[in-house]
């Protein structure tokens, strides 16, 4: 089964109709508010305006007070999965940067050469976005650190040392057909990732940055299948 195919398919998807289901009674409970500002309608004893919440399907519509349907707003703070998938992409992408770096000088294909300047156009930024996310949402501090970096040993598709060292001994045609291999296995590493994110996380941030590689570099791999 293509990975790339079944993870697009099968792990996007089920994050969104429930952000959307909450988006949407959020601007019904907006407009509702609205309304009764403009016409007076709807005023809770003391005065001030209530929030008239639709229901669900079958369901009865509630009246809400301001307070109370600021609670009820869904809360998208980030969770440990959002957490470990920025930190671990960000040193996932460095590798994939360094392995690219190596083309210019060493491949002998143009479409390889070509392939490693889209990688590190595309990756470098993403590294940016990521790191003012975590700027934005720092990790708790507590025994981070340590399970941080256990974690990078085993994050999926990373090249091993001698892995690199091979590649970056290769020259012609030997580093394009090692290269092609390498990054295929770093691409669907990052696809396991993101997959992992959209299952377990809970930020809208991160489930943006996570389909955003799964689609990238699902096409980068059909094309690096391609060309091998």
């Amino acid at each position: 089964m293509d990975m790339a195919k079944d993870l697009r398919g099968r792990k996007a998807l089920p994050a969104r109709p429930l952000r959307l289901a909450a988006a949407t009674a959020t601007a019904g409970l907006l407009l509702t508010l609205t309304a009764c500002q403009d016409d007076g309608a709807d005023r809770a004893d003391d005065g001030r305006a209530s929030i008239v919440a639709p229901g669900r399907p079958g369901e009865k519509s509630r009246t809400l007070t301001p307070e109370q349907a600021a609670r009820a707003k869904p809360d998208d703070s980030p969770n440990a999965a959002d957490h470990s998938y920025v930190q671990r992409m960000i040193e996932h992408h460095r590798q994939a940067l360094t392995m690219s770096a190596l083309a210019p000088e060493r491949a002998a294909a143009d479409p390889v050469k070509r392939l490693a300047e889209r990688i590190s156009a595309a990756q470098k930024p993403e590294i940016g976005a990521m790191q003012k996310w975590l700027a934005l949402h720092p990790a708790p501090a507590p025994g981070h650190d340590q399970d941080h970096d256990h974690d990078h040993g085993s994050m999926p598709g990373m090249a091993t040392e001698q892995q690199l060292a091979e590649l970056s001994d290769a020259r012609g045609a030997d580093f394009d057909r090692l290269f092609l291999k390498l990054m295929t296995a770093h691409h669907e590493g990052a696809l396991t990732m993101a997959g992992e994110a959209l299952a377990g996380g809970n930020n809208p941030a991160v489930e943006e940055m996570a389909n955003e590689v799964v689609a990238t570099q699902s096409a980068e791999i059909h094309r690096m299948r391609a060309m091998g």
